[in-house]
């Protein structure tokens, strides 16, 4: 029986470093969302997840970083505790209160990455005009607070400004902090774009 042999195109070494690059922040946006402080005038606690969002976003650019937080919901869906309070399956992203942040995310990281490189390609975040970063996270923010807010109001049967007053303006002064965390992790030029 004679077997036949093929060539294999290899993938490239920069998609290789972006899978990784994607991956790494998957696990970071896992360990963002276990590590949460509750806030008794909301459901959903604080965590560190939006900044990760910010980050994917900036660093990886629109189509690495939005594949990064798919990767995240798609170990969560399927039963990874990566959630908040350690959870998993699919049963959060279907029925929980806050899942419309999760599904948000992506779409976060997309916008983000779209508005600060204006292409699929990443530039170096660090050479992009202040105002230009700070006006992609504040969008990149809204469309979580917008996702967030509109889920919270379908599951509990409430109008938007009763759920935009109890999931996103408690917020608003944590993930302005975040918002100036990645804005300052992007000044200090230590990590390079995808």
């Amino acid at each position: 029986m004679e077997t036949e042999q093929s060539d294999v195109d290899l993938v490239g070494g920069e998609t290789v470093r972006a899978v990784a690059r994607a991956a790494l922040l998957a696990a970071l946006m896992g360990a963002a969302a276990i590590v949460t402080i509750p806030y008794p005038l909301s459901p959903a606690p604080v965590t560190l997840q939006v900044l990760v969002v910010f980050l994917a976003g900036l660093y990886l650019g629109p189509l690495w970083g939005t594949f990064s937080i798919g990767l995240y919901l798609a170990a969560g869906a399927m039963g990874a505790p990566v959630f908040s309070g350690a959870t998993g399956g699919p049963g959060v992203l279907l029925s929980e209160p806050t899942a419309g942040f999760l599904w948000a995310f992506p779409i976060g990281a997309l916008v983000i990455g779209l508005l600060v490189h204006r292409e699929v390609s990443p530039r170096d975040p660090a050479d992009v005009p202040v105002p230009l970063v700070v006006g992609s996270l504040l969008a990149g923010l809204l469309v979580i607070y917008a996702g967030g807010v509109g889920w919270f109001a379908w599951i509990a049967s409430t109008s938007l400004p009763e759920a935009a007053a109890a999931v996103a303006v408690p917020f608003v002064p944590a993930d302005l902090l975040k918002l100036a965390a990645a804005l300052a992790i992007v000044r200090s030029g230590r990590l390079d774009p995808v």
